[in-house]
């Protein structure tokens, strides 16, 4: 007998598509309605929905379809604990093409080998980040999340608030924003007093 593909793919940002990754699934053999996906989570997180529902989906004899090794694990710990929870469950792991043999020590070798790299690709998006953050805050470019409500707005809203006619509900409700914003906005415009 022999076992069902479940595939995974997984992206870290939302502006990204998992077109690619379905397709090379559907290449491997996986079907369509095998395939768990994690869409804006990144590799480093653990918990991930899909990633559960795949590992939930998979019986002895299954095999678990990645395209890439860094599409399931960004750290060799992660990796590597996925690996042996589905070796010890007696479901194989593909990566693309190759299926991973942990009993063979060339296999174990390069799993090592590409779990390693993912982590260190991961280590660099992370270092360039920062390193681009800190260019961009040195040149006034990086202030962070801007108020919701112009000055003009903010102002008008601290002059409402004011009065005693309006609740912080009723100034969420006339700007169209939450309330902690209101009490954001009246902290900033005391604090600019």
């Amino acid at each position: 007998m022999t076992g069902t593909f479940i595939g995974y793919a997984r992206c870290s940002t939302d502006k990204q598509d998992l077109a690619a990754q379905r397709a090379a699934l559907e290449a491997l053999g996986v079907a369509a309605d095998r395939v768990y996906v994690d869409h804006g989570l990144s590799g480093k997180t653990r918990a991930r929905p899909g990633l559960d529902q795949a590992l939930a989906a998979v019986r002895a004899g299954d095999t678990l379809v990645v395209p890439k090794l860094d599409r399931l694990a960004r750290s060799v710990p992660d990796a590597r604990a996925i690996a042996d929870q589905l070796l010890a469950r007696g479901v194989k792991l593909q990566l693309g093409a190759s299926v991973h043999d942990p009993h063979d020590p060339m296999g174990r070798m390069f799993f090592n080998i590409l779990a390693t790299f993912a982590e260190f690709e991961a280590d660099l998006i992370r270092l360039r980040t920062r390193e681009g953050m800190a260019v961009a805050r040195a040149k006034g470019r990086l202030r962070g999340k801007q108020p919701m409500l112009s000055e003009r707005q903010q102002r008008e809203l601290r002059r409402m608030h004011d009065t005693g006619d309006y609740s912080i509900s009723d100034l969420a409700e006339l700007f169209s924003v939450s309330r902690p914003t209101v009490y954001r906005t009246l902290k900033r415009q005391q604090t600019a007093i």
